[in-house]
């Protein structure tokens, strides 16, 4: 009999560790069925918007790090700490390609709007092209335009996306239950929490842990 295991992830799409924190969690769970084909992972991903207050247009990436860092020896330190933990998990990610920080509330609301259509693989694809095309391509996934162009090459209906989002004039509003800690986080069959992107051997022990968990609650 298969079990069933729920991982709720809690992310913003301007957050590189959140982007290798999904490479650790696909690692996971790529270990975990190898050991445990019966489990039946589901994937259910949340947006959290972490800097609401940027302007609609977004503001210039390299003077948004120099402000929140101090110096361009900070921005440097912290640019190649991240890139070095990019390459470990195999993530490209070219910083230098940058030039906005965006406003995210719209790629979140794609996000949410692609959850209630399409297939689960579609909006896989979805999710990664959004990561991909701010980290690897520079795109500015604040403006509507790139964000129409990009769910279309996912197979979604450009004209009815444009419409929601035009239509969508409310506050982007995240579901950041079990995210208060920051992100990304990690909630594993509404139990366990594990924040950051911690390895994937870390995560597979976590879902043992509430797969077990799950054992002992069920009724003989």
């Amino acid at each position: 009999m298969s079990v069933r295991l729920r991982i709720d992830v809690f992310f913003d799409f301007i957050c590189p560790w959140c982007l290798i924190g999904k490479r650790q969690l696909e690692r996971a769970q790529a270990l975990l069925h190898a050991q445990q084909p019966d489990v039946l992972v589901t994937t259910v991903w949340h947006g959290v918007q972490l800097l609401p207050h940027l302007p609609v247009q977004g503001e210039p990436f390299a003077e948004f790090y120099l402000n929140r860092l101090g110096s361009a020896e900070a921005v440097a330190m912290r640019q190649a700490q991240v890139q070095q933990a990019a390459k470990a998990v195999g993530v490209d990610v070219d910083l230098s390609r940058i030039t906005t920080m965006p406003n995210t509330a719209d790629a979140h609301r794609l996000l949410a709007h692609a959850n209630s259509r399409g297939s689960t693989a579609q909006r896989d694809q979805l999710l990664e092209r959004l990561f991909a095309a701010y980290f690897q391509n520079g795109e500015d996934i604040g403006r509507r335009e790139t964000l129409i162009t990009i769910a279309q090459s996912c197979g979604y209906d450009a004209d009815a996306v444009r419409d929601y989002l035009k239509d969508e004039s409310s506050p982007f509003v995240g579901n950041e239950v079990g995210a208060s800690s920051g992100v990304p986080s990690f909630l594993f069959d509404r139990q366990l929490t594990l924040v950051g992107a911690q390895p994937a051997e870390v995560m597979l022990g976590v879902m043992y842990e509430a797969l077990e968990r799950q054992r002992m609650q069920t009724p003989s």
